[in-house]
């Protein structure tokens, strides 16, 4: 048996606005944001890598009054911690070293618009307190300038991080995400809505071998039930990267992609994860160790690890490493009335 692109169970062609899913879970994501793109309020899109976070915002933007004005988008994580504020709010002339002209920022060409700050949660706490500044009176000071500008622009942030958590450890200012979270829309990873995923390799089959002048129209029963059996850890950007290859690799109107791409992918995600946890822990004790579980100070573990006082300790709660102090304190004591009795 075979899948074929006229099989009643899925559906090949584009829905509106890019948005590809009929599962319950993502029918929810769109009813919410239907709801909240006609508004001026701010939104905060969270999901794992891959779930489409960027395609959501843009379809907000595209749904609501601001339609006809720029978007402009901003990769937090992709821009040095040194340039970030000259990039969203301008600079003057002077302002640092190699500033030869006066710059508008990404707020000011999205006058009118929308500005979609992507990975949000690596903005740096002193420019956190500026982002809240232009949220709430629209208003900031480019860099190297006591001008105030004022902008009539929606934000629209995205994270796959845990801003909640972060804010818990002080590593995210709690007022900024409060202000954030007016609009909270929350996107499910692919292994949540796994009967959409028939229409996505459809989707992208049709897409990649327009571009590559093929013909496919045919996925082999074994082939998506491989497929459906896996979780795409990457989620809907990782299925699209293999479903890209399984067109390059097939020949003729079949579709046959290299499918020991997944059995080799299974098991590492879940093992990276708990190695890299464990890793750090190991890490946290052998340093507190060295430093007699001396915290702060110029001597002690925090400095040694690059890392505020403040993020060490919330490190060691999630660690579990204030238990395993106890028990070294306990034993070093145990050992020194040992000591003291054999003397």
């Amino acid at each position: 048996m075979t899948w074929n692109a006229l099989n009643n169970n899925c559906r090949p062609e584009i829905p509106e606005h890019g948005m590809i899913g009929t599962s319950p879970a993502m029918q929810a994501v769109l009813e919410q944001m239907r709801l909240v793109a006609p508004t001026c309020s701010t939104v905060l899109i969270q999901g794992e890598t891959g779930t489409g976070k960027e395609l959501v915002a843009q379809a907000i933007h595209d749904l609501s009054p601001r339609r006809d004005a720029p978007l402009v988008k901003v990769n937090c994580a992709a821009i040095p911690a040194g340039l970030i504020e000259s990039e969203l709010f301008g600079h003057e002339r002077g302002a640092f070293t190699g500033a030869l002209m006066r710059r508008m920022g990404r707020f000011e060409l999205a006058n009118r618009g929308t500005v979609f700050l992507d990975e949000i949660g690596e903005i740096a706490p002193d420019l956190q307190v500026k982002l809240l500044r232009l949220i709430q009176e629209q208003q900031f000071e480019r860099l190297g300038s006591a001008h105030t500008t004022r902008v009539d622009v929606r934000l629209v942030a995205a994270t796959n991080r845990n801003l909640a958590e972060m804010v818990a450890a002080r590593e995210f200012r709690a007022d900024l995400f409060y202000r954030l979270s007016v609009f909270p829309l929350s996107l499910p990873p692919l292994r949540k809505r796994q009967s959409d995923i028939p229409e996505l390799v459809w989707h992208f089959i049709a897409k990649y071998s327009t571009s590559m002048n093929k013909t496919i129209d045919q996925i082999p029963e074994e082939t998506m039930e491989a497929i459906l059996a896996y979780d795409w850890p990457g989620n809907v950007r990782q299925l699209q990267n293999f479903v890209e290859h399984g067109v390059i690799v097939s020949q003729g109107p079949v579709f046959r992609p290299n499918l020991s791409q997944l059995q080799r992918q299974t098991a590492s995600p879940v093992i990276n994860i708990k190695t890299l946890e464990e890793a750090t822990r190991d890490h946290v004790l052998r340093t507190l160790e060295q430093t007699r579980w001396v915290v702060g100070g110029r001597h002690g573990a925090a400095a040694r690890l690059g890392i505020a006082r403040t993020t060490l300790v919330s490190k060691m709660r999630r660690l579990g490493i204030e238990f395993a102090r106890e028990q070294t304190l306990a034993k070093d004591v145990h050992r020194q009335r040992a000591v003291g009795a054999t003397a």
